[in-house]
């Protein structure tokens, strides 16, 4: 326990040595062992929560741990938070890793800038092993909620995560380079994509997930650097999405520098309430204008479904799925699908450089105009 006299933490207070200490002793332990943040509000500079360990160990945060409000005054200016080469790790409790970034948010102007330096992300997972998140919540965080890199065998139950809808950059869960991951029963609300999936994600199961506010959950953006990885076995299912910006999307840069794959992702049994662009594959992702639209994207997409989509669109164009030219769309499947518009308009759908396999979707969202 941080608060423990052998350690010193104390409400209002800095914990940020009191809590590496406890790490440090939890981390020798050749028995299973427990770090506790009780009850209580808890400011705290950074951690970093290094492996290995000698036994399986748990970080238990029950109270508010409270990133200082500048970005200035963390510790680290990439992260807040970070585990690092860990295995065996359970982070739980019914706590709150609150980022405090509502004075930041105006400093991202990624926007406008295309070499902008990214702020601070919440809680870093580096090259964690056979763990497990469950329970807590992060809220408001600067950047990136939760960052996965580098993991395998990375499971995230019923967490929470809270952000305006106007918070920039502030994806829910993102992860690259990382096996297994397994993201269920979680509720997540922000101002970027609930869920975001980087290059080199293999075998990822979401479901059960609630999403909004927030831009959907996304595969990409992918093909932008050359150095990306294949994506590959993604399983998203059993998820709703409320008044979102985006639905269900795979979104790749033009001008790929690498040719890469995006294989084997399926999405089904999805609800929609009011969600814009609900079913969307975009091969010529260009936000703010920053890359090539003439040259195509080098990612080869297959092996795609779209299936049981269901609710409400705000947007007329429910359906759209533009792949690279030259370089069409493979497999994709798109079946029982029924979107209803929630607003006034025609029902539209629209599909280039791609042929789907179509089954009982009505006329208006089955590639309504193809190219």
């Amino acid at each position: 326990d941080v608060t423990s006299p052998k350690y010193g933490g104390k409400p209002n207070t800095d914990i940020s040595q009191p809590l590496a200490n406890a790490w440090k002793d939890a981390c020798a332990a050749t028995t299973p062992s427990r770090v506790i943040v009780p009850k209580g509000t808890f400011q705290l500079k950074g951690a970093v929560f290094k492996g290995p360990c000698k036994a399986p160990i748990t970080v238990q945060v029950d109270g508010i741990l409270q990133a200082p409000p500048i970005e200035a005054q963390l510790a680290n200016k990439e992260f807040w938070v970070q585990f690092l080469e860990v295995e065996r790790l359970t982070v739980s409790g019914t706590g709150t890793f609150d980022g405090q970034g509502q004075n930041s948010w105006k400093d991202n102007d990624c926007n406008k800038n295309p070499n902008c330096g990214g702020l601070a992300i919440n809680v870093r997972f580096d090259r964690v092993k056979n763990s497990l998140v469950r329970d807590v919540t992060s809220l408001n965080s600067k950047n990136f909620h939760f960052n996965i890199l580098g993991c395998e065998h990375l499971t995230f139950q019923h967490v929470i995560v809270k952000a305006p809808g106007d918070s920039p950059n502030t994806d829910g869960i993102h992860m690259g380079r990382s096996t297994r991951i397994n993201i269920t029963d979680t509720n997540i609300g922000t101002g970027d994509d609930c869920i975001s999936v980087g290059d080199g994600t293999r075998q990822l199961t979401v479901s059960k997930v609630s999403c909004g506010p927030g831009h959907g959950i996304s595969i990409g953006s992918l093909g932008r650097y050359d150095n990306e990885d294949d994506v590959s076995g993604l399983n998203i299912r059993d998820c709703t999405l409320s008044n979102t910006l985006n639905g269900v999307r795979i979104k790749t840069f033009p001008a790929s520098p690498k040719a890469t794959t995006a294989s084997d992702i399926h999405f089904e049994k999805i609800t929609m309430n009011n969600v814009a662009n609900p079913v969307l594959i975009d091969q010529e992702y260009c936000p703010w204008g920053q890359c090539n639209k003439q040259i195509p994207s080098k990612v080869k997409i297959s092996n795609v479904s779209f299936k049981n989509i269901i609710g409400t669109t705000s947007t007329a164009e429910a359906l759209k799925i533009v792949c690279a030219k030259g370089l069409h769309c493979d497999q994709v499947v798109l079946s029982d699908i029924d979107l209803k518009l929630s607003g006034k308009g025609t029902l539209t759908s629209h599909c280039a450089n791609v042929q789907p396999t179509i089954t009982r979707v009505p006329p208006p969202l089955a590639c309504a105009t193809k190219a």
